[in-house]
């Protein structure tokens, strides 16, 4: 019997790298490569394949990046398709699917907003988000829009000049609020418009941030003519006024170009060593009507293959009809003919990719890279404070390198009821919110009016560390190192460097306590910061150290901490709520914990409930006519008596 073993990376087997190179043909088509563990590391695209990959081993491309990936890569497949373009499409839905690691380019940093519209809802929200592509398929996202300000500008104009949904939650259960008195609102909460006619105004919505506000004016101005000479003068006099707001809306300064009838695109970057600050200026019928920002990372590639990845993810995710016929690079683009016959056959005409050096056009460029260079020196200055920071905590801490995950907790509770917990980690010094992590304390003894702070926080480090409590016991070794190849290989890439717990002395004994018990207290660098005069708490000292509260390493631990306070207290308020509306309806008969979630659902709170007629109750899926009396007879304990007299 032989024992299987994973496969060794191909850089490790010249041999079997050069036969299977030579297996690859030299077509259009996309590749993948694989570790040892059949992980995607990589997906890309080429119009030649074989001397795509031929290329990666060749030496030539001495990126870390590339060269961290190439030391993982134990197998290479491939599709072959008819033409580039198909090759582009694959490798955007590959992506899409499969999200492999070393194929991210853009960082989403939360730093520039979205615009949204829910399209898979009855009737479409539409509102700012900082969270890139956090919704179904189906949801339209616009942006990223480097001026937030301008935007939510924008949005409001919007919501004067178009009648649409004005508050996320109904203010009344049963009747429209003012808004729909004066017209801002069509009645969504009361289903005063269908959904299809509120969808068909939220379309027009959507040109105005596709770009097609001029397209959008004729379109009104005609069906405002057709009102007129069908004397419907009122909703031609609706129309009117929508097309003054649009004009007001579309009053940004004029571009200075040639051609201005063609809709078009100029992109351009500025970099240093670590960020590429990209922008994109979409301009329409001569008006600048957007400007997008990214921030790539700048050791990814050249310039010109930054632009064409940052094209590329960008008009994955835009409709047809928004593909200008003309784009302006600042660089010569690697696979631009690949591109720009992509965005041809999606947009159903020709799309050119042009790199203009002289003119009117290039002028625009460098108006662009003028901004991405604002962009850039504000990103700089970001970057320079936060490394600051981090090491002048370093310096506090004296620890012997940076530290580069920074975990920090928090208990919440109103005198020991719905207990909970906080975890937050701050990576590099900025907050990472894919790591964050709720608790609920289980710890018996605390209860309503029944508090115990020390003990709430040593469970929750007890059960934060006991995997690497077990992973100690069995001799396996335990550190801190974060680089890209250990969080791909090892399952102790989430150990922090810092542990911060809010509180004082207190605190700290009892996380000390716990961490001695588990033999982790030599491994894990746990530090306290108290509230009052912001005191940082070292296990076994019975002083703070000396440390100013203004400097940049105690400001950074403030700033885990008021984060860490933050989401605790969120989490505490929603199971409080949870629980208060449950407490009145567990006290009903036959009122289980479904068909509470149901009335809930269905009334929003528990005051519309108490409103509810016993009519109006019995619609709620699985509460019949008898449950439904129960109910307002709970809520309304004289009204029998009262009927009876």
């Amino acid at each position: 019997m032989t024992l299987s073993t994973k496969p060794i990376p191909l850089i490790q087997d010249p041999d079997r790298l050069e036969a299977r190179l030579k297996e690859i043909p030299p077509e259009p088509g996309v590749y993948s490569m694989r570790d040892a563990s059949d992980q995607i590391l990589y997906i890309g695209k080429s119009k030649k394949l074989r001397s795509r990959l031929r290329s990666y081993f060749n030496g030539h491309d001495t990126r870390p990046r590339i060269a961290l990936m190439l030391r993982q890569v134990a197998e290479i497949e491939f599709i072959v398709t008819d033409t580039e373009a198909e090759a582009l499409a694959l490798e955007a839905n590959l992506i899409r699917q499969h999200q492999p690691h070393f194929n991210v380019l853009l960082k989403d940093d939360k730093k520039y907003p979205y615009l949204c519209i829910t399209w898979t809802e009855e009737y479409p929200r539409i509102f700012i988000t900082r969270k890139r592509r956090m919704g179904k398929e189906r949801d339209r996202y616009y942006g990223p829009y480097v001026d937030s300000k301008a935007l939510r500008n924008t949005l409001h104009l919007v919501k004067r000049i178009f009648p649409l949904k004005q508050r996320p939650q109904p203010l009344f259960k049963d009747r429209t609020c003012l808004n729909y008195d004066i017209g801002r609102c069509p009645g969504v909460c009361q289903s005063m418009i269908s959904p299809e006619d509120y969808r068909k105004t939220m379309q027009k919505v959507a040109m105005i941030f596709q770009g097609r506000t001029g397209e959008l004016e004729e379109m009104l101005t005609a069906q405002m003519e057709k009102a007129a000479e069908a004397l419907n003068f009122e909703h031609a006099a609706r129309l009117r006024d929508q097309i003054a707001g649009l004009k007001t809306l579309g009053a940004e300064q004029k571009v200075a170009l040639p051609d201005d009838t063609i809709s078009r695109d100029a992109i351009a970057l500025a970099a240093d060593e670590d960020h590429a600050c990209v922008q994109l200026f979409q301009i329409r019928a001569g008006r600048l009507v957007g400007r997008l920002g990214f921030v790539a990372d700048a050791k990814s590639g050249e310039p010109g293959a930054i632009l064409q990845r940052v094209l590329e993810e960008h008009f994955q995710t835009v409709d047809p009809v928004e593909i200008p016929a003309e784009i302006l690079v600042q660089h010569e683009l690697p696979d631009g003919e690949m591109l720009a016959e992509y965005l041809s056959q999606a947009k159903g005409r020709k799309v050119s990719i042009v790199a203009p050096q002289r003119q009117m056009k290039a002028e625009l460029l460098d108006m662009v890279e003028r901004n991405a260079g604002h962009e850039l020196a504000r990103t700089q200055r970001f970057a320079d404070r936060t490394a600051q920071a981090v090491l002048d905590l370093a310096e506090i801490l004296d620890l012997p390198e940076l530290p580069r995950r920074i975990e920090g907790y928090d208990i919440s509770h109103i005198q020991g009821s719905d207990a909970v917990a906080s975890q937050v980690v701050f990576v590099d010094g900025l907050p990472a919110k894919q790591h964050y992590r709720h608790y609920k304390i289980k710890n018996p003894k605390v209860t309503s009016g029944h508090s115990d702070d020390f003990a709430s926080m040593a469970e929750v480090l007890g059960r934060r560390f006991r995997k690497y409590a077990a992973a100690k016991a069995r001799g396996e070794t335990i550190d801190s190192e974060s680089s890209v190849l250990k969080a791909h290989t090892s399952s102790f890439s989430d150990f922090p460097d810092v542990v911060m717990i809010d509180g004082g002395k207190g605190q700290l004994s009892a996380v000390v306590n716990v961490l001695r018990e588990m033999n982790l207290l030599e491994d894990v660098k746990v530090v306290s910061l108290a509230k009052q005069r912001e005191e940082i708490f070292l296990p076994g000292e019975s002083l703070p150290l000396e440390t100013d509260a203004d400097q940049p390493g105690v400001q950074l631990l403030r700033r885990l901490r008021d984060e860490a306070h933050r989401f605790a207290v969120s989490f505490h308020r929603q199971k409080r709520t949870e629980r208060m509306r449950r407490s009145s309806l567990d006290e009903i008969p036959g009122l289980g914990h479904h068909r509470q979630k149901q009335l809930l659902a269905t009334f929003r709170s528990l005051d519309y409930i108490r409103e509810a007629s016993p009519t109006q109750l019995a619609t709620v899926s699985g509460v019949g006519p008898r449950l439904a009396q129960q109910i307002y007879d709970y809520f309304h304990p004289n009204s029998r008596d009262s009927g009876e007299e």
